[in-house]
C-alpha cells in the first residue's frame, strides 16, 4: 500500500471571487473570515492535517496578501516534522507571462514545483468550501481501485442538479460520463446513478486525487484545457480509469454572499449542520492569545461569540459576533454577521471601530474594522436586490458593510 507521505495536497486559492464581492474587495476568497474567528482556507488545510497529509501547497493569485499573512502566521511545523504549508503564487516565467487562466492552468504553471516534491499522488482541493472530510479514506479508495483519478462525489437532489457537474457512475464505481450543470430533463435522466428518488444524482465536489504522472500528461497533452471540472475530468473519463468516491456528510460551497450569509448563521443554532467542536478533528487557525469576551447585562439568543469582544447592554439574536467586536449599549442585532476587528485601536479621533450606541442592525454583514456610528439603522432589502453605494452594498437583499468602511451616526440603510 502506498503511503500518505507520497501525497501532495494542492489547494486552489481562488481568482477574483466576484460573487463574494465586496467581501473580496481587499482579500481572496479563501481569506474570507467564517464562524467568527476562522478563515475559509483553514478548512481544507485542517482537513489535510487531520488526514495525516502534511505537504500542502496553496496556489494564490488575486488579493493574496492577507491570505499569505494568515498562512505564514498559522501553519508552521517544527524543525523535526517533515510537513510544510507553502504558498505558490502566480509568477512570470520564461515559459509564461500570463496569470492563472483556470484551476487546471494554475496547477500546470506549477508543474516544476510539483515535480520537485517527488509526490506520486496529488490531492486537488478548493479553498472556499465548508466541510470535514477524511482524505485518507479517499486515498485508500484510490489505491484499492487502482484508479488514475478519483473524484469525490456527493448525492444531489433533483432541485439542485442544475448547480453541479453531474457524473454517471457505473457498478464498481467507475465514472463513465460527465455533464456540467444540466438543465434539459432528458439529459438529466441519463445521469441517474442512485436508487434514491430524493437524491438520484451524483455531483462533483471539486475534490480530485490524481496519480501525478497521469495529471502531468493530461496537462501537457491538452494545453488549452484550463479547468478541471469543465475540461480535464471530462477528457480523462474517455481515456483513463476515473472513479467516484462517496461522501455523504455536510458540504457547502461558499460561492455567493447569500450562501456565505446562510452558512454562517446556521452555525449559531443548536442544530448546526457543521460542528467546530470536534475534539479529534479540530479546525485550526491563527493563535491570537485574546482575552475572553465580556458581555454586560445583555440578552443573547442563538449567538456565536468569538474571543476578545465586549458587548454592553444590548440584545443580540441569531448572529455571529467575531473577534475583538466592540458593541456599545442599547444595540439590537438580529440575523447578522459582525466580523469584528483585526486589532484594538488606541487614541484615534473620529468613529471608533465597532458598533456605536443604540443601533438597530438586521440582515447585514459587517466586515472587519467597520466603524458604525451611534443611532444607525440597517435593515434587509428584498431578495434578489443588488445596490452599490459608496460605503455599503446590497447583495441578494443582504446589506454588506465593507472592510474599514465608516457609517456615520444617524444613518439609515433600509428599503
Amino acid at each position: 500500500m502506498p503511503s500518505l507521505n507520497d501525497v501532495l495536497a494542492v489547494i486552489l486559492g481562488g481568482g477574483r471571487g466576484a460573487r463574494l464581492y465586496p467581501l473580496t474587495q481587499m482579500r481572496s476568497k479563501p481569506a474570507v473570515p467564517i464562524a467568527g474567528k476562522y478563515r475559509l482556507i483553514d478548512i481544507p488545510i485542517s482537513n489535510c492535517i487531520n488526514s495525516e497529509i502534511y505537504r500542502i501547497a496553496v496556489l494564490t493569485q488575486f488579493n493574496s496578501v492577507s491570505l499569505h499573512r494568515h498562512i505564514t502566521r498559522t501553519y508552521n511545523f517544527d524543525a523535526f516534522h517533515q510537513g510544510w504549508v507553502q504558498i505558490w503564487a502566480a509568477e512570470q516565467t520564461i515559459e509564461s507571462a500570463d496569470w492563472y487562466q483556470g484551476t487546471a492552468d494554475a496547477v500546470r504553471k506549477q508543474l516544476l514545483e510539483i515535480q520537485s516534491t517527488g509526490a506520486k499522488y496529488m490531492l486537488v482541493l478548493a479553498g472556499d468550501h465548508l466541510y470535514r472530510m477524511d482524505y485518507k479514506a479517499m486515498a485508500e479508495f484510490h489505491w484499492d481501485t487502482k484508479a488514475d483519478i478519483t473524484v469525490a462525489v456527493q448525492p444531489v437532489s433533483k432541485d439542485e442538479v442544475t448547480r453541479f457537474g453531474i457524473l454517471k457512475r457505473e457498478k464498481g464505481g467507475r465514472i463513465s460520463s460527465f455533464v456540467e450543470k444540466p438543465k434539459d430533463p432528458e439529459v438529466q435522466k441519463k445521469f441517474i446513478s442512485r436508487d434514491d428518488p430524493e437524491r438520484p444524482f451524483l455531483g462533483s465536489m471539486g475534490i480530485y486525487m490524481f496519480n501525478t504522472k497521469v495529471l502531468i500528461d493530461l496537462l501537457m497533452d491538452f494545453p488549452k484545457h484550463d479547468d478541471f471540472g469543465g475540461d480535464i475530468i471530462p477528457q480523462a473519463i474517455t481515456t483513463h480509469n476515473v472513479f467516484g468516491f462517496d461522501f455523504d456528510g455536510y458540504w457547502q460551497d461558499i460561492g455567493t454572499i447569500r450562501s456565505f450569509y446562510e452558512t454562517n448563521l446556521a452555525l449559531t443554532t443548536p442544530e448546526t449542520p457543521f460542528n467546530f467542536y470536534d475534539a479529534k478533528l479540530p479546525i485550526y487557525t491563527d493563535t491570537r492569545f485574546l482575552p475572553g469576551s465580556i458581555v454586560e447585562d445583555s440578552k443573547l439568543q442563538d449567538v456565536l461569540i468569538a474571543e476578545g469582544s465586549r458587548i454592553l447592554r444590548s440584545e443580540i439574536s441569531h448572529s455571529i459576533i467575531g473577534i475583538r467586536s466592540q458593541i456599545a449599549a442599547g444595540c439590537v442585532i438580529k440575523d447578522s454577521i459582525v466580523m469584528g476587528s483585526d486589532y484594538y485601536e488606541r487614541d484615534r479621533e473620529g468613529l471608533p471601530i465597532g458598533i456605536g450606541a443604540n443601533c438597530h442592525i438586521e440582515g447585514a454583514i459587517l466586515d472587519k474594522n467597520a466603524r458604525i456610528g451611534s443611532n444607525v439603522t440597517i435593515r434587509p432589502f428584498p431578495r434578489n436586490k443588488d445596490i452599490d453605494n459608496q460605503n455599503w452594498y446590497v447583495r441578494d437583499g443582504i446589506v454588506v458593510i465593507p472592510k474599514d468602511a465608516e457609517i456615520l451616526s444617524g444613518t439609515t440603510i433600509a428599503p
